[in-house]
């Protein structure tokens, strides 16, 4: 199989968006809200799962009602479009993506960051040229990532599940890959531990040029089949 039929599957926030730090302190606003204390990165990174609302349990001891998730999931979103304005790519990303797309390969971002403040983003970074197609989340938060990611690669024309990683930061993102048929990478410098990630039964990284190496072994050992 030649190198032009590899494609990555790209995850924004954590992962191409380093936004860490704009999640904790959206994150802690969110959680005073409802009097909860406010939380580390490291015990983030440990709790962090999906649906949010199970994050939410972990540390309250019940699910929140339906009030309290609207009410906190509309403080998160506020405080955080405060925040992320002062955040950048993750490094190295901007000569990984080049150095992917000039090898003739092709590479996109799912994401399930709101698709209309998404887009602005990308195209502020001037990485846009970058992707053949960059998706976000269009309904309400929550829902399925896989779901979404299904959607996406249908979209894609002339990519192949079984030629495709997803490079992400939570095991959600391995999920959404074998939902499709796809390989999954993860990386650690986002939402999740190493130990969280540990269980998703993928490849887990520290960088993202080891993602991107690994994702090249992956999709050679698919094509060697």
């Amino acid at each position: 199989m030649g190198k032009h039929r590899a494609h990555i599957v790209w995850d924004w926030n954590g992962t191409l968006f380093h936004d860490t730090d704009a999640v904790i302190a959206a994150t802690n606003a969110a959680f005073a809200e409802v009097g909860l204390a406010p939380i580390t990165l490291a015990t983030y990174r440990e709790l962090y799962c999906v649906p949010i609302p199970r994050f939410y349990e972990r540390l309250m001891g019940r699910l929140p009602t339906q009030s309290e998730w609207d009410h906190m999931d509309g403080v998160f979103h506020r405080h955080y479009r405060d925040q992320h304005i002062r955040c950048g790519l993750a490094d190295g990303a901007e000569s990984l993506l080049e150095r992917w797309q000039e090898a003739g390969r092709t590479q996109s971002i799912m994401s399930m960051f709101v698709h209309e403040e998404l887009l602005p983003l990308v195209r502020g970074f001037g990485i846009e040229r970058r992707f053949v197609r960059v998706d976000g989340r269009t309904g309400p938060s929550g829902g399925s990532k896989a779901e979404h990611m299904a959607r996406h690669l249908a979209g894609l024309d002339g990519v192949r599940a079984e030629h495709t990683v997803v490079i992400g930061d939570a095991a959600d993102d391995a999920v959404a890959a074998q939902h499709v048929g796809a390989r999954a990478v993860l990386y650690t410098g986002g939402s999740h531990s190493r130990a969280s990630l540990a269980g998703a039964g993928v490849p887990v990284v520290d960088s993202l040029a080891e993602a991107v190496a690994e994702a090249e072994r992956l999709v050679a050992v698919t094509a060697g089949r």
